[in-house]
């Protein structure tokens, strides 16, 4: 083997079995400042709701909510239960803040085989996602949901139905939030 070669492979294996610290390092000062990701307020947005929650609503029932955030915080992943019901009813949500358009994305499943893909945001003071759905005929329809009065330890919810692109909403469901202590 040529000494070039020879010099050229000593380099490599060396560069691929040094220790990081013995490997050239940029400057601090050189390398752009990267802010964590899914810091700015408007991905905080939705902190409000991590916890775990006990859950009331009308005719008695009641359930349970817990809120986690994952994936490096940014992710805010839901875990809906009834109780009570011999055939409780569960769901899972998803929620990311998405830079690019500005808003909230939350993906529902749910153990009916229920599935919407909801958008939105901070609307003054009540987060706000919403979705469109169609009636088994085809008719168009707007669904929402809108977290209100929130405070540190409690909220409402709501689930509501526009049939006419928005200009009045029905309340299909509200449930009160309580932090479980």
């Amino acid at each position: 083997m040529s000494p070039l070669k020879l010099c050229l492979a000593a380099g490599l294996l060396w560069y691929l079995l040094a220790p990081a610290s013995a490997l050239p390092q940029e400057s601090a000062a050189a390398q752009p400042a990267v802010p964590p990701p899914c810091r700015s307020p408007e991905a905080r947005q939705f902190d409000f709701w991590v916890g775990e929650w006990d859950l009331t609503w009308s005719d008695s029932g009641r359930g349970e909510n817990i809120i986690t955030l994952e994936l490096d915080s940014c992710v805010v992943e839901e875990n809906f239960t009834t109780l009570g019901d011999d055939q409780p009813f569960r769901g899972n949500s998803v929620s990311v803040y998405n830079v690019k358009t500005g808003k909230w994305h939350q993906t529902w499943v749910d153990s009916r085989g229920g599935h919407y893909d909801l958008e939105g945001g901070m609307v003054g003071d009540r987060m706000i996602l919403q979705c469109d759905a169609r009636t088994a005929g085809g008719t168009p329809y707007l669904l929402r949901m809108v977290f209100a009065n929130i405070t540190g330890n409690a909220l409402d919810w709501t689930w509501e139905r526009s049939d006419d692109e928005g200009a009045n909403w029905r309340e299909l469901w509200k449930i009160h939030y309580a932090r479980r202590r």
